[in-house]
């Protein structure tokens, strides 16, 4: 398995990002290439060059914007043009970009799209761009998107996101940091200060985050093929740089999750199902029962849902309120599993989807989804075990499992 890990340890910006991805070997010329493809050309000039921070050696892009001669150096938020989210979408969708990097790039404005509108109270609509719609700031997200396409990783992994200290100037006024759209933004994803009292993650760079991140997690289970380094435009105590890492998965899959449970002895059996459901639609893994004995040979249930770290809190107050617990307990768990690929098997019955379960490469078992198969077995009135027999013969016989 192929994995993008971004190390966020000095935050991550639109122009840092683009650096790293150029620094990790995505070629200068089909990026530009593939930009020119937007009305805006006559908009900006794109600035590749090699730079340092506090030794550490990368690319540094810089979008220097036409109509701001007085500006030697343009990051997001310096562009006085304001474009809303239609104005965009048109700039995008009329262009000659392929499929995939349109629909990431107004994937990842229109995270920005929500946080403007739940913060001014308006519509998405209604929004008015500051920051990302600054000629710039398109650039760098959909440069985002050309480099992540190009890339073609099977997972993206970012550490937690460093977002600095202090305070910082929107365009209504002097705000903390994060600032009100970066936070937003945010929700749901770890983040530390690194121990800088400067912005160090913008709401461009928190949305590219946001859209591409399959998992957030500071572990590095895997094995490192190449590193790029975005150079930033400061100088601070800690380097201005973003660490990106290409990388391989040489076994199974691995991940953090967390594990919440709680100790039931007095409620009414009815109600797991109900509980049991509603972790499982609010996105839970796994939600399971386990009896137990407690103290005085009380007889009782374990109930315990696994997630990943951003629903922690969601599960913990379903478990809360929805049960007579009076407490919940929670602690990481560290999860191994194989690499997973559906593929459609034709049936003289119909389609069947199948799972399969992957190990270095190769399939090890497979398994028919039985929704599929229940629903076949009822149309055509068949025993439900006879189309499964069928599947079964069928992926054992087959040579192409890989």
């Amino acid at each position: 398995m192929k994995i993008l890990y971004y190390d966020c340890f000095s935050g991550i910006s639109g122009d840092m990002n683009l650096g790293a991805m150029l620094d990790l070997g995505i070629e200068e010329a089909y990026l530009r290439q593939e930009l020119e493809k937007l009305p805006l050309h006559k908009e900006y000039v794109l600035e590749v060059t090699r730079d340092e921070r506090k030794g550490i050696t990368g690319t540094k892009v810089t979008v220097n914007l036409l109509q701001c001669h007085e500006h030697n150096h343009h990051h997001e938020g310096e562009g006085h043009r304001h474009r809303n989210l239609e104005d965009i979408e048109n700039i995008i969708e009329t262009s000659s970009l392929s499929s995939s990097v349109k629909n990431l790039s107004l994937a990842i404005f229109m995270e920005v799209a929500k946080a403007e509108a739940k913060i001014h109270g308006k519509t998405i609509n209604e929004v008015h761009f500051h920051e990302v719609g600054a000629t710039d700031s398109i650039v760098d997200i959909v440069g985002a998107a050309i480099c992540f396409d190009s890339l073609k990783v099977d997972k993206v992994i970012f550490s937690p996101l460093a977002v600095g200290g202090g305070f910082v100037h929107c365009a209504h006024g002097k705000f903390p940091v994060p600032a009100p759209a970066t936070t937003e933004i945010l929700k749901g994803i770890p983040i530390t200060t690194g121990g800088v009292e400067k912005e160090l993650t913008t709401p461009t760079g928190a949305a590219i985050a946001k859209v591409l991140g399959d998992e957030f997690s500071s572990e590095k289970n895997f094995s490192i093929t190449k590193i790029g380094y975005g150079i930033g435009h400061r100088d601070n105590v800690i380097p201005n740089v973003l660490r990106v890492f290409l990388a391989e998965f040489e076994t199974q899959t691995q991940e953090t999750a967390k594990m919440i449970e709680c100790n039931i002895d007095d409620m009414n059996p009815e109600i797991y199902e109900y509980v049991m459901q509603k972790l499982l639609d609010q996105g839970a893994m796994d939600v399971y029962m386990t009896p137990i004995i407690m103290k005085k040979n009380r007889p009782s249930v374990k109930l315990s849902a696994l997630c990943c770290h951003a629903l922690a809190e969601t599960m913990t107050s379903i478990l809360l309120k929805e049960t007579t617990t009076l407490g919940v307990r929670s602690y990481d768990v560290h999860k191994d599993m194989l690499d997973r690929k559906i593929i459609i098997v034709n049936t003289e019955y119909g389609d069947v989807k199948v799972k399969l379960g992957i190990y270095n490469g190769e399939v090890i078992k497979f398994k028919p989804e039985y929704e599929d198969c229940r629903k076949i077995a009822e149309a055509y009135n068949i025993p439900l075990y006879k189309l499964t027999d069928i599947v079964q013969s069928y992926m054992s016989s087959s040579l192409c499992l890989k």
